[in-house]
């Protein structure tokens, strides 16, 4: 496994040792070991997985400290473009966005710290992404920030024209006027 640090401090992409042959593929998406031994501290309590379509846009979500969660984020099936914001006051990149393609093909992971927002479009007719958390789901900590917010101005690799966002996240917070309670 290899690590691959970002400009974003503490959001790491997550390289897996993959072992192919005419069989297909064999890799460990996750080893609390391996992950340790390569400075990764956290102690994951909770997996999620969804499934979206084309041109869905799902988020930007978090949860307030102190029920923030660190996620570690890969797709099992197709492709999308997995966004985070940085929230942390005192960061260096406090505000701006980081976007990766995740897909069932690079099987890259993305580590997201507590202090992040996170969403992402999908890319392929269908995509399956998978993460799991430090910290179990807290609705009453549940927070957002609008998928289309002008300051942040993020590019979703989609035609915005064609998105398909569920009426909770069209009707987020701005950044500007969003809740976050993160100090780095």
């Amino acid at each position: 496994m290899e690590v691959r640090k970002t400009a974003f401090d503490g959001l790491d992409i997550i390289v897996p040792r993959i072992f192919e042959d005419n069989r297909g593929y064999f890799y460990e998406s996750y080893n609390h070991e391996t992950y340790r031994g390569a400075g990764i501290p956290y102690v994951f309590v909770q997996d999620n997985q969804s499934e979206s379509v084309k041109g869905v846009i799902r988020g930007l979500h978090y949860q307030l400290a102190p029920f923030a969660q660190t996620k570690l984020v890969r797709v099992i099936m197709g492709t999308v473009f997995d966004v985070v914001v940085d929230l942390r006051k005192g960061s260096s990149s406090f505000g701006k966005w980081y976007g990766i393609e995740l897909s069932e093909k690079n099987k890259l992971q993305l580590l997201v710290p507590q202090g992040f927002a996170h969403g992402f479009s999908v890319l392929s007719d269908k995509a399956i992404l998978h993460y799991k958390t430090d910290n179990l789901y807290n609705k009453d900590s549940e927070r957002g920030i609008v998928y289309n917010d002008p300051l942040l101005d993020i590019d979703w690799k989609i035609d915005p024209k064609g998105s398909i966002v569920s009426e909770r996240d069209a009707h987020l917070s701005s950044f500007e006027n969003a809740e976050y309670n993160f100090i780095l």
